[in-house]
């Protein structure tokens, strides 16, 4: 349903992030909502850059990587 290519030139890596459905991707967001939230718990301040914050977090949600802090 979709996906984000980010490419990074020093790795040239890439990391294609998809969803089956609206409903996975509307769990994805509800689970990157609830992670902000505590992020921004942790940092006492509102993130004016969440949507960045929320990608990041997909993706690496997706990679099984370690997400954004």
């Amino acid at each position: 349903m979709s996906t984000i290519d980010t490419r990074t030139a020093e790795t040239n890596t890439s990391t294609a992030t998809t969803f089956g459905s609206t409903t996975d991707l509307t769990g994805a967001l509800i689970r990157a909502a609830i992670a902000h939230g505590e992020h921004e718990k942790r940092t006492g301040t509102a993130d004016p850059n969440w949507p960045h914050w929320y990608a990041a977090y997909l993706v690496a949600e997706q990679a099984g990587t370690e997400p954004p802090r």
